[in-house]
């Protein structure tokens, strides 16, 4: 990727976050008025919800910043894991505020006299102004990781989408008081709702946590790699293809053998090729490529990834 992709990727990325949480301080100040005005708990949980949201999207514009910044002395990958351990906090708060709501939710379920919520109507169309802003955002969001892969506008357009359901819970829930009567709806979607963030909360910090731990690329990322490699032209074999996710950065190691009798110049194009390749197909990775000689007799073999063999010379 050139200077000026990266350049590019960075300020999508950054318009993302700014968006994020401009959108999110909106939402917290309607939705404060909105708790004021009707009293009601679901209200209330995507009041929580938004304020989680705003506090998440500043701190992933922050880890957007952190990321964009060149590798250096101390850092010689970069600094893309900060997108992770960004995701990571993410997903800790979203369940605190979980565990808050589902608390008086289930307080309030137990209780014999729940009052109502009020001012039905003000509370329904702050959240209507909330899906519409939120369906904005998220369109916004997709577009922009489509383009940069970044973990952290993954993610956050991932928990966006999410709050659609706790706000049209909301709305049924001001409905129902409103039109039936009946109080403990609120607590219910509340209650639904707190699930539907731990559950999403979960799923954003073990994919956070497994980046952290080094796990592997997407199989299928990894299946494209291999077949690169046993197309590439003047690639007899390949092994010890190993990779390791980093926020939206993906580092890929590889083994490809080669005739030892031809020329190191020979030798270089082809693993920049291979390289080049590799970097066309997944613009979002580090590759780097250790050429092997191939032993007489073993021309052609294909090694599985990780894979190791005691008759090998590596460089």
């Amino acid at each position: 990727m050139s200077d000026a992709e990266k350049a590019s990727h960075t300020r999508l990325n950054l318009s993302a976050g700014l968006l994020s949480s401009a959108v999110a301080l909106t939402l917290v100040v309607a939705k404060l008025w909105a708790l004021d005005t009707t009293g009601s708990l679901a209200v209330a949980a995507t009041l929580a919800d938004s304020a989680m949201d705003l506090m998440m999207s500043l701190g992933a514009l922050a880890a957007i910043a952190y990321a964009a910044k060149p590798a250096d002395e101390d850092h010689n990958f970069g600094h893309s894991s900060a997108e992770d351990l960004a995701a990571l906090a993410q997903s800790v708060i979203i369940l605190l505020s979980a565990a808050a709501i589902a608390g008086v939710a289930v307080w309030r379920l137990l209780q014999d006299d729940v009052a109502l919520p009020q001012n039905e109507g003000s509370g329904i169309a702050v959240v209507v102004l909330a899906i519409v802003l939120t369906l904005g955002l998220v369109v916004w969001q997709r577009r922009v990781a489509a383009r940069t892969g970044n973990a952290v506008v993954r993610a956050d357009s991932l928990h966006y989408l999410g709050d659609l359901v706790p706000n049209v819970g909301a709305i049924v829930a001001l409905w129902a008081s409103s039109a039936l009567g009946i109080g403990q709806v609120d607590s219910v979607v509340a209650l639904g709702a707190a699930v539907f963030l731990a559950v999403g909360a979960l799923r954003i910090g073990r994919e956070a946590w497994n980046a952290l731990m080094d796990a592997q690329a997407d199989p299928a990322m990894i299946a494209g790699i291999e077949r690169l490699a046993r197309d590439h032209p003047g690639v007899r074999g390949f092994h010890d293809l190993k990779t390791r996710r980093a926020g939206s950065q993906v580092f890929v190691n590889l083994h490809i053998e080669l005739d030892g009798d031809q020329s190191l110049l020979q030798a270089h194009d082809i693993g920049a090729g291979l390289r080049h390749a590799i970097l066309d197909a997944y613009p979002q990775t580090d590759v780097l490529i250790h050429k092997d000689p191939v032993r007489p007799g073993r021309e052609g073999r294909i090694f599985d990834k990780g894979s190791r063999d005691d008759e090998r010379d590596d460089e």
